[in-house]
């Protein structure tokens, strides 16, 4: 378990978070310029804060009042930066061993042939750098942070200089050592759909200071009425089941006790757990499903609540069918027309083209992804 509690101040900026992460992923959330990246900084050993501690486990890696600063190689952490970083004039094996090389032989506890198979980086083994696609090259600094068998592994927006395909190509991969390999992962991203795939602890920060910590459906639900700008950051993340693929269509349907939600691509594992990410701006309220519309996914709830603040917009909140929650930003004018009121049926209609692919655990990726 990583434990975080520090303070730093700057002339322009001032830090002052407390939170813990577990197994799997710790995702630090928010818009650019919260104090993200510091926090990795600093639990890496790259800067020093002006109070606080920092544990690993049972090692301290900060203790400011104690005088205790590890210095970065002896903190034990595997780092992933934007950019791959790696070493252009030695092949992917060499880059691969370079990680390895520095752990000490009775502290090697990662395999690198299972490294090697759980990012399909075997292909790649004789190449340099220059000739990957960028998907490629933060797959293979991934396995090098993961050869120094870390103890925790920091990535602080490892997709972001990447396109979107290479987005959905890495995404699956980073699934994957999460699931493979007993190591924590505090990873750093202000998108919102990367957050709700993969992470299982949400700490949502705000202009230095940590705003929530909860689960993703929790932290990145809206808590009252955005302004307008941010209207489209709120969002909902609902889960069902893959029930099944049309092949014809490239669609991919799963199974919710509210309906059934059609998403764009091939969600393999019929009978898999998959949380879809649904922006609230992208959900249309109806009284009746209707048949004569092109929306293929239709949610049955009641209103829950309903938020307005004498401006155009009004934030709904649907208790769907089976539990779950749905938002819904639509204007005061249309849900006023709709005739309807808190404790009412609802049905919510969602495009498949609004839903991010990004947010789809276990999105298999087209055919020219796949090299």
């Amino acid at each position: 378990m990583i434990s975080v509690d520090v303070a730093l101040a700057r002339s322009d900026f001032a830090l002052d978070v407390a939170f813990e992460g577990g197994q799997g992923i710790t995702a630090l959330f928010g818009p650019s310029g919260c104090g993200k990246t510091t926090v990795i900084r600093l639990v890496a050993g790259l800067e020093r804060p002006d109070r606080g501690r920092i544990t690993l486990g049972d090692t301290v890696l900060t203790d400011v009042e104690r005088g205790v600063r590890l210095p970065p190689h002896r903190r034990r952490i595997g780092l992933v930066f934007q950019d791959a970083l790696l070493f252009p004039h030695l092949s992917v094996a060499t880059n691969l061993a370079y990680g390895r090389f520095f752990t000490a032989r009775e502290r090697r506890r990662v395999e690198r042939d299972a490294v090697i198979a759980v990012l399909g980086i075997g292909h790649l083994l004789d190449r340099r750098p220059a000739t990957l696609s960028g998907g490629e090259r933060q797959r293979v600094a991934i396995g090098r942070a993961l050869l120094t068998s870390p103890d925790l592994l920091l990535m602080d927006e490892p997709l972001a200089a990447l396109d979107d395909d290479r987005k959905l190509e890495i995404l699956p991969f980073i699934e994957h050592l999460r699931d493979a390999f007993a190591i924590p992962i505090l990873y750093v991203s202000h998108s919102v759909e990367e957050v709700a795939r993969l992470a299982a602890t949400v700490v949502r920060m705000d202009k230095g200071r940590v705003a929530a910590i909860g689960a993703p459906a929790e932290v990145l639900a809206p808590t009252g009425l955005a302004s307008a700008t941010h209207r489209f950051e709120a969002v909902s993340v609902v889960t069902g089941t893959v029930a099944g693929i049309d092949e014809a269509y490239g669609v991919t349907t799963i199974a919710h006790p509210a309906g059934s939600i059609v998403v764009p691509g091939r969600l393999p594992r019929a009978g898999a757990s998959v949380r879809v990410t649904v922006r609230a701006t992208e959900v249309t309220l109806s009284r009746e499903r209707g048949t004569a519309t092109s929306v293929r996914t239709a949610l049955a709830g009641r209103i829950e609540a309903v938020t307005t603040d004498g401006g155009p917009f009004a934030l709904v909140t649907v208790l769907l069918d089976g539990g779950e929650t749905l938002y819904a930003y639509v204007t005061r004018l249309g849900f006023d027309a709709l005739g309807v009121a808190v404790g009412d049926r609802i049905s919510a209609l969602i495009k498949a083209v609004s839903i991010d692919e990004r947010g789809l655990a276990g999105l298999e990726a087209p055919e020219e992804r796949k090299a």
